[in-house]
């Protein structure tokens, strides 16, 4: 049963949770696209929706019982709702298929990552039938990007360029679940970039698992560094990012593309896991802390600019205390931006779990400790540099959650730092452009206290202003992580990253 034959039913509400990474946040755009497009509408704030969708991620080790938690918790709600009903999908879904029927028998549809299109003919068929359907298929339908979408943001996008992953990182279980990589046509990628251009967006960031390795699957390893060119040629957009690179894939023709692209930023997020090769050679990353240094080292000596971050996991299984050391000498030497930190914790499925040496709770705490410390000083000494500089800032929209109070209102600069900037006496809307000069540092957003030097308005604020201005319409999304635009810095957080 296709979309087009489900009954429209205006009526009805929808609601997404989502939980996970930025694949899981751009499905939940499609998922939203495919509701509204079957006649569903988005529930008012604190409304029970009559439909619920949990789009879930299968990488923190308790993430089930959150799901259960959930799940138990509207089992009574929908008791006492005729007609609701409630979906899961995501990882978690396409990992545990029919458990999760046979633990919450109150859902009513499990899909998984590769079938997000079929999300309304299931809920339907579930109607009819009167009874849970469950669908996951083991490989790739459509490419998500052909599906409708309801995006969060008017002047900012997620491009998927691939899908999936051919790494086998030992603490990541993101393969399995999500499929070898599968890449994107060049020219289904440059149309989709362009067509959200002329709709008034003016940053997008493309999107992959491992998005530097683009081009293996179309045998073109060269791919990627082209694609950040050929954005470049695209009339109206201002701003490129990607995430998230693997260093393994990093090459030189990429750093030169950055470089020589002006409207790809300076700013890269590249994931370490460990500085300790024994490390790294147990978690089967194919890189090693010389090869990790020499990237930053070139990508600076092109950009000296460069906004550099990264992920990393403490107290992975075996990791002795000079290990831990070697980390922190890494994170000493390459002087990120940011740091996403980590502490490990089991992902059932993944080998990592079953290996030897895992580290006491209390010992894994206490490094991490450390670590985040050591960097919160570095990110605020890179910061201060930033004092005195005049930068471009892009107006977001939800950055700020202070703003109300402050009178004042936030954005990116275009390393992707978080700008706090005085209110301008002239209409300033999100996607607009301010220029002002940064008086303050602190070690995860800059303050510019002076009133703007200079109001941009430009076409991305129009479309936001355009969306204000249409009727009442779903709001998009409910999402569990950073709104769209530049991606936000993720909060330090007690699992590992899938990166």
């Amino acid at each position: 049963m296709g979309t087009a034959e489900i009954s429209k039913t205006a009526a009805k509400t929808y609601e997404i949770r989502t939980h996970g990474c930025q694949m899981n946040v751009h499905d939940s755009e499609r998922l939203s696209g495919l509701m509204e497009e079957a006649g569903y509408a988005k529930a008012p704030s604190g409304a029970d929706a009559d439909v619920v969708v949990f789009n879930t991620c299968a990488v923190r080790e308790k993430a089930d019982n959150h799901l259960y938690g959930n799940l138990g918790q509207l089992a009574s709600v929908k008791a006492v709702k005729p007609g609701m009903q409630i979906a899961v999908g995501g990882c978690l879904a396409q990992k545990d298929r029919e458990t999760i029927v046979k633990k919450a028998p109150w859902v009513d549809v499990v899909f998984g990552t590769h079938n997000i299109g079929h999300l309304p003919a299931l809920l339907e068929r579930a109607r009819v039938q009167e009874e849970a359907q469950v669908e996951i298929l083991e490989s790739l339908e459509v490419f998500p990007s052909t599906l409708p979408t309801r995006r969060e943001s008017a002047y900012a996008a997620w491009v998927s360029i691939s899908v999936g992953c051919n790494n086998t990182c030992t603490f990541c279980i993101v393969p399995a679940l999500r499929g070898k990589e599968k890449d994107r046509r060049t020219g289904d990628i440059l149309a989709e970039v362009q067509a959200l251009v002329a709709e008034g967006v003016v940053e997008v960031t493309l999107l992959g698992q491992n998005v530097n390795a683009y081009g293996q699957d179309i045998g073109d390893r060269a791919a990627f560094g082209k694609l950040l060119r050929a954005c470049g040629e695209v009339e109206g957009l201002e701003r490129v990012r990607f995430t998230s690179p693997h260093p393994k894939d990093f090459t030189d023709d990429v750093i030169a593309a950055m470089a020589e692209t002006p409207n790809v930023m300076h700013q890269l997020h590249m994931p370490l896991q460990s500085g300790s090769d024994s490390v790294l050679r147990a978690m089967k990353r194919s890189y090693r802390q010389e090869r990790y240094l020499g990237i930053i080292e070139k990508v600076r000596a092109a950009m000296p600019d460069a906004a550099i971050s990264t992920d990393i996991i403490v107290g992975f299984p075996g990791e002795t205390e000079e290990d831990f050391q070697q980390t922190m000498h890494v994170v000493r030497e390459a002087r990120f931006a940011q740091a996403f930190t980590f502490q490990y914790s089991k992902r059932p499925g993944t080998p990592a779990a079953e290996m030897a040496g895992q580290i006491p709770k209390e010992v894994v705490q206490e490094r991490y400790l450390r670590l985040v410390a050591l960097q919160e000083e570095i990110s605020w000494e890179e910061n201060k540099k930033q004092v005195g500089r005049i930068l471009e800032v892009l107006v977001a929209e939800g950055e700020g959650r202070k703003d109300q109070h402050t009178d004042r209102l936030s954005g990116r600069a275009p390393d992707s730092r978080l700008v706090h900037f005085t209110k301008p006496v002239e209409g300033v809307r999100p996607g607009d452009v301010v220029t002002v000069e940064i008086s303050y540092a602190a070690p995860h957003h800059l303050l510019a206290e002076g009133a703007p030097l200079a109001v941009r308005r430009t076409r991305a604020g129009d479309a936001w202003e355009k969306r204000q201005a249409e009727p009442a319409k779903p709001a998009g999304v409910m999402l569990g992580l950073p709104s769209l635009g530049v991606p936000a810095p993720l909060p330090v957080a007690d699992a590992p990253s899938c990166r």
